[in-house]
């Protein structure tokens, strides 16, 4: 569902899209990707920010977020290319994430036209 009130902590992160797999609603959790499928939305993520030792443990895919499905920029003073927004840790229970790896998932802020 949408999100009318904005949370007392982060922010909701609404119209991501998923490349080379789909979000399981029902696994909560990414799963393959239907035939023929390119892209799929994304449902609403919460983001809260967290010190890096508060983080909880899970088995989860770090899915990279992309400006454009290009996937490529200029290379900043980061090392991370300009296209680069962040890691965004998604649970895989049910795959190892080197499946995910493979299947070169990205989480993508805009789709080419």
């Amino acid at each position: 569902g949408d999100c009318e009130v904005p949370p007392a902590d982060g922010v909701y992160c609404k119209g991501l899209f998923l490349e080379g797999c789909r979000w399981g609603h029902t696994q909560h959790e990414l799963v393959e990707s239907e035939p023929k499928v390119l892209f799929t939305p994304m449902p609403i993520i919460w983001m809260v920010p967290q010190e890096v030792s508060k983080f909880r443990s899970y088995p989860h895919y770090s899915c990279p977020l992309y400006k454009t499905s290009e996937r490529r920029g200029i290379l900043s003073t980061t090392g991370h290319s300009t296209n680069f927004v962040l890691d965004v840790k998604l649970p895989c229970t049910s795959m190892d994430p080197t499946h995910w790896v493979k299947r070169g998932v990205a989480l993508l802020t805009s789709l080419n036209d």
